[in-house]
């Protein structure tokens, strides 16, 4: 299993964060209606997801682990997909988004599990 440090998960916050404001501003101005946006709002919420889960330390054991590594895969499949359909008309390949979609909810699901089990 891929072993992620803090360190790249919030090397990961930091991208998605600054590529989320990039997305949010594209869509005000150049790709209306395009769901740019929503990729962009999808990016913001999930680095400041994936700080918190920084915050968490060792409290969530392996989970938050896991769980940042789904986030990470999710919101780069979804959000990559829909700013791939407005830049190039297309998709980044079938069913990304979705897949990616799903990746999020396991990743919730996994900070859901890690705070169930987890010992105070």
């Amino acid at each position: 299993m891929i072993e992620l440090s803090d360190r790249v998960i919030g090397v990961a916050a930091g991208l998605f964060g600054a590529f989320g404001i990039a997305a949010l501003a594209a869509a005000a101005h150049a790709f209306p209606g395009a769901h740019v946006d929503t990729a962009g709002l999808m990016l913001v919420l999930h680095a400041i997801a994936l700080l918190a889960l920084t915050a968490a330390g060792g409290t969530l054991g392996a989970a938050r682990r896991i769980a940042a590594l789904l986030l990470i895969v999710g919101t780069a499949l979804f959000s990559g997909d829909l700013v791939f359909r407005a830049l190039e008309g297309t998709r980044l390949f079938p069913y990304a988004a979705p897949a990616g979609g799903l990746l999020l909810m396991a990743g919730w699901l996994a900070v859901a599990i890690g705070f169930a089990v987890s010992r105070p």
